[in-house]
């Protein structure tokens, strides 16, 4: 008979969903140094923003904050669709960012030395 052993602990989605939280955080007050809490410095990112190819390095996204400010309104719900004792997906349903747009945004991350970093994040914008 096999072992029935939880692999990951509750902590670890917790930890989780708190680095997500770190990145809508810094969207909701246009921080970039805020969302950059959140990611591994080489992470990347891909998705369309206005039907234009937005991607390569998280180094975008920062930018993205930088031009564009704050989204006090923005709206989010947070959910770990997968996660293993190093690796996690998240998906975070988004309204209101601070172009006014709606998206879903799948981000990975990686748990090394025992704290959880987004290594990318993949993102789809809905048509207003």
């Amino acid at each position: 008979m096999s072992k029935n052993i939880k692999a990951v602990p509750t902590a670890d989605y917790n930890a989780v969903i708190d680095v997500a939280r770190k990145y809508v955080d810094g969207l909701r007050i246009g921080s970039a140094e805020g969302v950059a809490e959140a990611f591994h410095q080489d992470a990347v990112m891909y998705g369309f923003t206005n039907g234009k190819l937005m991607g390569g390095p998280i180094e975008n996204l920062y930018n993205f904050v930088k031009q564009n400010g704050k989204a006090p309104q923005i709206a989010t719900h947070l959910d770990v669709l997968a996660i293993t004792p190093t690796t996690a997906v998240v998906r975070v349903d988004m309204e209101q960012d601070a172009i006014g747009a709606d998206y879903n945004d799948y981000l990975t991350l990686i748990k090394m030395d025992g704290d959880w970093q987004v290594i990318a994040k993949v993102y789809h914008q809905f048509d207003a």
